[in-house]
């Protein structure tokens, strides 16, 4: 391992983890990091220019700056410019020396001079600096543009008594400043073509509250709260052109990401008012996007006819519905709404809400449906506008004729989006949401506060998989670790203030009255709903682990202080395996004031009331062996070798090993120990009698035979021929034979049956060294100590599935 830490050594068949540095991993799909480089430029900071009447009408209507911030803070818009408000040129001139602000939203006309004035002293003084003209009158406003030049005014907008148009302006020259860098991550953008300020300064404000109000409805699919705020700025962008010429720009250089078209029938074309201009527009995009929606409107019905010849939509803008319409269109056909699936007549037979929808949907609607879909890139452009670009990205390029049947379509949408939603929730701590929870791959949080050490632990080394995939190198292998949510240090806190036990709990020596005040404590009612929900996705057992503050701490072991429980969760009524699960956690915080726990704690620089419990309620790594639940073997790895045998040295690291739950390990048995380095110098092995001496000749294992008390969580310990009769033996085991005196690898003579590792450390059946020795110098490198690990493996998987 690199000693400056740039870079994760490790070998295994002369591939090394210094070859797969994070920048040269084959490609993950975008996810987070991303998110976060989206909209890097940002209006801070807003100088409004207006005459003291100007003023005046801005207070009648309602109080600007209220009403402003009110606006952004009911979109749930966490970034909210500055706005000052000056009542003449010379003193906007002024303020800019100041050189924060990035926006003048002027009135027509202010005291000493006028918006054009004004713009050209601006743009004199700072390159950077656009003026926006906000008129108050339409006449007037259209008088003054049509007599002047105003190209040093970057737009003109018309303040129609709705405070909204503030936000449309601050949105619409944000989009123009993100445009290049945002729709390069994939962001899509719609077009707008007006060339009437009074049209577009009403449809803007509509347009971009639809888009947040969209926004809102799809960031609920968020991992966590920063991917759902991360998210709002995945929205659509605004393209607004006056012209002809200015949209086909932006569609010819952006047409891969253009979500729609919304435009007028009657607009300037190579420098002349064209009465088909719109029409003309619709045809060429629909020749080279035949999927993408366009919206022609007109304020002459006879249009209807140049709009449905174009293969666009059509709405009247004198119509009294017209915002409405254009509401409507925008949901129906930027699939802002829910994914409807549709046979090829048309019929409407199912809809999706979500992606967790859209996946469940998917295995169910008739084959039809699917081709129809996919034939229109539907799939695609309902997962883009639903900022899922990485998805769709992918969906995007398969037609329907690339797939024999309409089945291998669908086999093959259900697999991307299961990749998608195992990549998406990979490396993160989500919030717990029963709609986006993957029972097969998700972690999850419930409840606020701390994760506490043992589950962040967890989640660290989530996170350096997910970043170096070390199972990339081994064929057939998934490492990961086990699906799990976490019940947050707050809900600790809420069990004992609102059962009033904190105080009790604290100073009570008596551990019995300690579990019957815990056990007929109450427990609060979202976290229950949450388990509840967590269960009908999770039928094998479960292990509820402590995850205190204090835990898995570099500097003070707390090993063995509180309670970590397993539940067989086979019980056929589902509320019964709610409240045994219930029953361990108050089980694991009970644990927290044993007498054992005060007792270690008082001889620790900490005070007991300082500690907070987390929990972890995570699947069992294993498979089910008739009433038996474990896994084909267990182990703990340390990087660092504290009694190291020569020619080994400390640095090699060490391992023990056993079949089946991991307690013959941790309770001292007769487990295997090997360095992974070296995985063939084994003391244990050295001879037939250290063999028989110091082989594992028993297992434990989870049983799942019912049993009547809530609280008997059952480890059993069965003989190897119980294991031989699971199948699990033969990849570990070897024969001694009395009559040779000899130790034969494989189980297929008779004699005494011994775990020995032979296959694996000797024949490598599984490459068990080389995966602990990388995992173990990755660890010790995002760490910068040394490390342990706990692991299961699972080699009785189906044929054809990864172990």
């Amino acid at each position: 391992m690199s000693s400056e830490g740039h870079a994760v050594a490790g070998c295994y068949n002369g591939r090394t983890m210094d070859a797969m540095p994070k920048a040269t991993l084959p490609p993950r799909m975008r996810r987070l990091e991303s998110l976060q480089e989206l909209m890097p430029e940002r209006i801070q900071n807003i100088l409004l220019v207006s005459s003291l009447y100007d003023s005046f009408i801005l207070e009648r209507d309602g109080q600007l700056t209220e009403l402003f911030l009110s606006e952004f803070l009911d979109l749930n818009l966490r970034h909210t410019p500055g706005l000052r408000h000056v009542s003449s040129g010379r003193e906007a001139l002024q303020a800019l020396e100041e050189g924060r602000f990035n926006l003048v939203i002027t009135s027509l006309n202010v005291t000493d001079m006028n918006a054009l004035e004004l713009a050209r002293e601006v743009k004199a003084r700072t390159e950077d600096v656009p003026v926006i003209l906000l008129g108050y009158d339409s006449r007037e406003l259209k008088d003054f543009v049509s007599r002047h030049d105003v190209s040093d005014i970057e737009r003109v907008f018309l303040y129609q008594g709705d405070v909204r148009i503030f936000l449309a302006i601050v949105k619409y020259m944000e989009d123009r400043l993100n445009l290049e860098h945002d729709t390069a991550a994939g962001v899509q953008a719609v077009i707008l073509i007006e060339d009437s300020i009074r049209y577009y300064s009403s449809f803007l404000p509509l347009i971009y509250a639809e888009l947040f109000r969209h926004s809102h409805s799809v960031i609920s699919e968020g991992v966590n709260l920063t991917h759902k705020i991360l998210r709002m700025r995945a929205r659509p962008k605004i393209l607004l052109c006056t012209s002809f010429e200015e949209a086909w720009e932006y569609f010819s250089r952006y047409s891969d990401v253009i979500l729609g078209v919304i435009s007028d029938i009657e607009f300037p074309h190579s420098g002349k008012l064209q009465p088909d201009a719109g029409a003309e527009f619709a045809r060429k995009v629909r020749e080279a996007w035949p999927d993408i929606p366009v919206l022609l409107q007109s304020s002459r019905p006879e249009n209807r006819v140049l709009a449905e010849a174009a293969g666009a939509c059509f709405v009247l803008k004198n119509s009294p519905t017209l915002l409405n319409d254009l509401r409507e269109f925008m949901v129906d056909n930027f699939a802002f709404g829910d994914f409807v699936f549709r046979l090829p007549d048309g019929t409407e037979v199912d809809r999706a809400h979500s992606l967790r929808s859209l996946l469940e949907k998917l295995r169910t609607v008739p084959a039809e449906c699917i081709g129809y879909h996919g034939e229109r890139n539907h799939f695609s452009n309902w997962l883009k506008a639903r900022t899922e670009f990485a998805l769709a990205e992918k969906l995007r390029p398969r037609k329907v004729s690339d797939f024999a049947t309409l089945e291998d379509i669908r086999r093959n949408l259900i697999e991307s989006i299961e990749e998608y939603r195992r990549e998406r929730q990979s490396g993160v701590i989500s919030d717990y949401d029963p709609d986006t929870f993957d029972p097969q791959h998700g972690f999850a949080r419930i409840g606020g506060g701390s994760l506490g050490g043992k589950a962040r632990g967890l989640a660290f080394v989530r996170y350096l998989l997910y970043n170096y995939p070390v199972d990339r190198l081994f064929d057939g292998v998934v490492i990961s670790v086990p699906p799990a949510v976490v019940l947050g240090t707050d809900v600790f806190d809420r069990f004992l203030d609102d059962n009033d036990l904190r105080d009790f709990a604290l100073h009570c020596d008596d551990d019995h009255e300690l579990t019957a005040r815990f056990h007929s404590a109450g427990f609060p009612q979202d976290v229950r709903d949450h388990l509840a929900s967590f269960l009908e996705g999770v039928t094998t057992p479960l292990a509820v682990r402590s995850s205190s503050l204090l835990e898995d701490s570099q500097y003070q072991p707390f090993t063995g202080v509180y309670e970590t429980y397993m539940l067989p969760n086979a019980e056929a009524d589902p509320a019964v395996r709610l409240e045994r699960l219930i029953a361990a956690i108050k089980q694991v915080y009970l644990s927290t004031f044993s007498s054992h726990a005060k007792t270690y704690i008082r001889a620790t620089p900490y005070r007991l009331e300082e500690e907070k419990m987390a929990v972890i309620v995570m699947k069992v790594v294993g498979e089910r062996h008739g009433q038996r639940f474990y896994p084909d073997f267990s182990g703990v790895a340390r990087s660092y070798n504290f009694y190291p045998t020569p020619p080994l040295s400390s640095d090699d690291g060490v391992a023990s090993v056993a079949l089946g739950m991991g307690r013959m390990v941790v309770e001292g048995g007769a487990a295997l120990q090997f360095s992974p380095r070296f995985p063939r110098h084994v003391l244990q092995l050295s001879s037939a009698r250290d063999m028989l001496d110091a082989c594992q000749r028993t297992f434990w294992a989870l049983s799942l035979e019912e049993e009547g008390d809530a609280c008997t969580f059952r480890e059993r310990e069965y003989g190897l021929d119980a294991a031989e009769e699971d199948g699990t033996l033969g990849r570990l085991g070897s024969v001694y034979s009395p009559e040779n005196d000899a130790i034969y690898d494989g189980i297929s003579r008779s004699g005494v049956r011994l775990v020995s590792f032979a296959p694996i450390l000797k024949h490598g059946v599984f490459p068990l060294a080389q995966i602990l020795e990388i995992l173990l110098e990755l660890g010790s490198w995002g760490m910068n100590s040394p490390v342990e690990i706990e692991f299961a493996v699972n080699l009785s998987v189906p044929a054809g599935e990864p172990t």
